[in-house]
């Protein structure tokens, strides 16, 4: 924070607050991590690369291909995850626990009892392992016929760009220290109808797990589009604006006391956004209301259907001549997803964004539990919350109701309310979040169900 705006922050708590308790708010002021500085650094792109060349070369991943084959098909590419991330975890004296939950599906795509796999490394968090932040990519592939398991589908940006990316970030997390529990989770049988999301959000419900967040990156490799347009510094977060859970009467009140853009999946894409800006001056977040493109669909949508907050990460601008085709060139045009559609550069850079976000949440303390608000026919507007493990104490957020991002902040101690003295509650929208000692902030919480971290029932 500049030096400037430090002082603007001190006075403005002393005002509100008085000197007395000064020093027990500044300790629970966010600042900056070197830390984070140096992994917005650290994705190496001939790692990038070479996870990418190795899931291209088993010649298809469909989630119907060969499971038995050393060298082709949708086994050889989970056996080989598997290998690398025990690869990993060697070099950080065994941090990792390597788990392979699985069921067997049928369906629509899917026409015979089939066993779809993902691949799951999950690091234990040290003070707080019952919190999951969750990273996932899909590993299957496919051409222009879903059904086809057999063609070449090199699948290089759609989606070994997304697995690429979550098996960098736990080699650079695997030996740093980390309070909740981190999950890298290569999932199958997305091309299908989803179903490795969905084997992954089960397992996570019958572990007990409190998922924080699902990071899904699908699609990640390139900001090129089709129409030759190029953007390499943004990159699109995807996030539901209510919750898939959201039950009737808490639409009520929603409906009328707002929320509709606060649930926290939307909070965690601000959350990046605010990350991109403070850490990654060249790649920054373009926030989509929308829970994937129009009328898609990823695997964050069954961790969004089982209750737990999730975004799905793309690229910039997609190339659809790359997506879900069959090799060949036509009219002049190359079809097929191959590696030489990736920017490597900028592929890092998405990384980089998603490795952040897991190092920070994981960091921070839990958001804060039952968040509410008052203040009817009054002039100051009271905030409560619940504390939670490891904070040091909580900042309040307000802005505009317009406004898509939190325009005002105010850090108090180690409490579990505060009054906003002169600022109307029915101005403005608010939220809290959580604080370490050293700095880490979680993401804010919206007041309500609406904006709630806690896993909610699934209709």
């Amino acid at each position: 924070m500049p030096r400037h705006s430090l002082l603007l922050s001190l006075a403005l708590l002393i005002a509100l607050h008085g000197s007395a308790t000064l020093a027990q708010t500044t300790e629970a002021y966010p600042h900056e991590q070197a830390s984070l500085h140096a992994l917005a650094n650290a994705p190496d792109e001939a790692q990038l690369r070479q996870t990418i060349t190795t899931l291209v070369g088993f010649g298809t991943r469909h989630t119907l291909s060969d499971t038995t084959s050393p060298t082709r098909g949708i086994g050889a590419a989970r056996r080989w995850v598997t290998s690398r991330f025990e690869s990993i975890s060697h070099e950080c004296g065994g941090c990792l626990e390597i788990v392979t939950p699985s069921q067997a599906v049928t369906g629509k795509r899917i026409p015979k009892p089939t066993v779809v796999m993902d691949v799951v490394a999950i690091k234990r968090g040290s003070t707080d392992p019952q919190r999951m932040i969750v990273m996932t990519g899909h590993l299957d592939s496919r051409v222009t016929d879903v059904m086809n398991a057999t063609s070449d589908a090199p699948g290089a940006n759609d989606d070994a760009s997304g697995v690429a990316a979550l098996i960098e970030a736990a080699r650079l997390l695997s030996k740093q220290d980390n309070r909740a529990t981190l999950v890298f989770a290569a999932v199958s049988g997305e091309e299908q109808g989803l179903y490795g999301g969905k084997v992954l959000a089960d397992y996570a419900k019958a572990q007990g797990w409190q998922v924080e967040v699902d990071l899904n990156n699908d699609i990640v490799g390139s900001g090129r589009g089709q129409n030759g347009v190029d953007d390499s510094t943004s990159v699109r977060v995807f996030s539901e604006g209510t919750r898939s859970t959201e039950t009737p009467e808490q639409a009520k009140m929603r409906n009328y006391f707002g929320g509709e853009v606060d649930s926290p999946s939307r909070n965690v894409a601000r959350y990046m956004a605010a990350l991109a800006d403070q850490y990654l001056p060249d790649l920054r977040v373009h926030m989509i209301y929308r829970t994937d493109r129009y009328g898609r669909g990823g695997d964050q949508v069954p961790f969004l259907e089982a209750g737990y907050p999730a975004i799905r990460v793309t690229e910039s601008k997609e190339d659809y001549t790359r997506q879900h085709q069959d090799l060949r060139v036509e009219n002049g045009v190359t079809y097929g997803d191959t590696i030489n559609g990736i920017d490597f550069d900028y592929l890092a850079r998405v990384t980089a964004l998603n490795t952040l976000t897991m190092a920070a949440m994981s960091r921070a303390p839990a958001p804060p539990a039952h968040v509410s608000i008052s203040g009817a026919v009054a002039t100051d507007t009271t905030v409560r919350w619940q504390k939670v493990p490891g904070a040091a104490g909580y900042r309040i957020h307000w802005r505009d109701t317009t406004a898509p991002q939190w325009q005002y902040s105010h850090a108090v101690g180690d409490v579990d309310h505060d009054v906003l003295k002169n600022v109307v509650i029915d101005d403005w929208f608010f939220g809290v979040s959580a604080v370490s000692a050293d700095g880490y902030e979680s993401p804010v919480v919206f007041p309500g169900a609406a904006g709630s971290f806690e896993q909610t029932p699934a209709k």
